[in-house]
C-alpha cells in the first residue's frame, strides 16, 4: 500500500477512474453484443439503429480515453462490416 500522501491520493484517484472506465467498457461490450444479436436475427432497421448507438458509445469512450482511438475505430469498422454483410 502507498505510504506517501501523494501516493495515497494517486491510488484513490486511480480506483475512482478504474470504476468509471469499467462501467463504460461494460456498456461497450453489451451494445456490441446487441448489434451482433440483431444481425443474427436479420432485422435491418433495428440493426441500423443499434449500430448507430454502438458507434456513438464507442466514440465517446475513445474521446474520454477509456479505449484507444484505433481500438474504437477497429471496433466500429468491424461492426459496420458485419451489419453491411448481413443486409446485403
Amino acid at each position: 500500500m502507498a505510504n506517501h500522501k501523494s501516493a495515497i491520493k494517486r491510488a484513490r484517484q486511480n480506483e475512482i477512474r478504474r470504476l468509471r472506465n469499467k462501467g463504460t467498457k461494460t456498456r461497450i461490450k453489451s451494445i456490441v453484443k446487441d448489434v451482433r444479436s440483431s444481425v443474427a436475427e436479420a432485422s435491418g432497421e433495428e440493426t441500423k439503429a443499434k449500430l448507430n448507438t454502438a458507434q456513438s458509445v464507442i466514440d465517446k469512450a475513445s474521446k474520454k480515453g477509456v479505449i484507444h482511438k484505433r481500438t474504437a475505430s477497429r471496433k466500429i469498422s468491424r461492426l459496420t462490416k458485419l451489419a453491411n454483410s448481413a443486409s446485403a
